[in-house]
C-alpha cells in the first residue's frame, strides 16, 4: 500500500514523502491518526504542487539570505564595554548584544543563536564573528569593541 507521510515518522521517512507500508499498518495505524493519507491521483496533484511552492519559497529565501549576506559582509559593528585600566574587559560580548548592536546601528535583525563566536571577546578591538543566515548562507560581521571606564 502506498501512502504519502503528512509528519515525519522515525524509521519511515519524511512529511511528503511517498513510501510503501503494509496493508494493516497503513489502514490500522497511519490513516487512522493522520500520520498519512492514500496515495492516489488527487493526494499525489497535492504533494507536487506542494513540492513547488515548498521549493519555490527556498530559492526566494536563500536569495534573501544572500543579498543580507552581502551587506552584513561590508558592516562593522561598534560595542561598547565595561573595562579595567588596560585593554581587559569586565565581562564578556554575548551574540545577544552582537545582535542588539546590528539592530541599533544597521537596523538589521540576526537571531542571536545564528551568530556564532568561536573564542569569548573578553578584550577591546577588532573582531570577526561568523553569522550562519541559512543552511547554505553564512558571512562574517566586523565588531569592534571599544572600553569605556
Amino acid at each position: 500500500m502506498k501512502v504519502i507521510l503528512t509528519q515525519d515518522i522515525k524509521e519511515l521517512g519524511k512529511a511528503g514523502q511517498l513510501v510503501n507500508v503494509s496493508e494493516g499498518y497503513g489502514r490500522n495505524f497511519l490513516i487512522p491518526r493522520k500520520l498519512a493519507v492514500m496515495a492516489d491521483s488527487g493526494a499525489m496533484k497535492n504533494l507536487e504542487t506542494k513540492k513547488h511552492t515548498v521549493k519555490a519559497k527556498s530559492d526566494k529565501m536563500l536569495t534573501d539570505a544572500n543579498a543580507l549576506a552581502e551587506k552584513i559582509n561590508k558592516l562593522k559593528v561598534i560595542i561598547k564595554g565595561k573595562s579595567g585600566a588596560g585593554t581587559r574587559l569586565y565581562g564578556s560580548i554575548t551574540s545577544q548584544e552582537i545582535a542588539d548592536a546590528l539592530k541599533a546601528q544597521h537596523k538589521i535583525t540576526v537571531d542571536k543563536r545564528k551568530i556564532s563566536i568561536s573564542e569569548p571577546i573578553k578584550t577591546t578591538g577588532m573582531f570577526e564573528v561568523s553569522v550562519k543566515l541559512h543552511q547554505d548562507v553564512s558571512t562574517v560581521i566586523h565588531v569592534e569593541v571599544v572600553g569605556q571606564e
